[in-house]
């Protein structure tokens, strides 16, 4: 994990990667929830009977906003910033899922610190590329280029 004190002391690590986080299981109960919470009750992700005869790998598929959804669990034990008043999520450039989560697999993040610049009121705008990697599989399930911003 990366600990910095204050917000600009990121300044020094662009470029740098943190992580990958500890392994998070995608249960078929987490799918679940995230189809009801969206209404996404499509198939492929609910229907577990169906997928065993249909899908490849016969099991149900986690949604790929669920995959994206799990960056702040997973994010905030890859860096700590210890002074800082608040972080707010700012908005993605791109996302991209670039390979399916079938239940039951474990997923972990990278971060990769692409551009720290500073906004008003003491804060910074943070630019990530975010790897989620499922386990045993060469391609990310998702690459993301993700903003925050951080006040200090």
């Amino acid at each position: 994990m990366l600990k910095v004190e204050k917000p600009q002391d990121l300044l020094q690590h662009v470029g740098k990667e943190l992580g990958p986080s500890e392994w998070l299981t995608v249960t078929q109960e987490m799918i679940d929830k995230f189809a009801d919470a969206t209404g996404d009750h499509q198939w492929i992700h609910v229907d577990v009977e169906r997928a065993k005869k249909e899908m490849p790998g016969g099991k149900t598929i986690a949604h790929g906003y669920l995959t994206l959804s799990l960056l702040p669990q997973l994010a905030p034990t890859l860096m700590k910033i210890e002074k800082r008043r608040r972080w707010l999520n700012y908005g993605s450039n791109r996302v991209g899922f670039t390979a399916p989560v079938p239940a039951g697999a474990r997923l972990r993040l990278r971060q990769a610190l692409v551009k720290i610049e500073p906004v008003e009121d003491n804060g910074f705008r943070i630019t990530s590329e975010m790897t989620m990697e499922v386990e045993g599989n060469a391609r990310p399930a998702m690459v993301a280029e993700t903003l925050g911003i951080v006040y200090g």
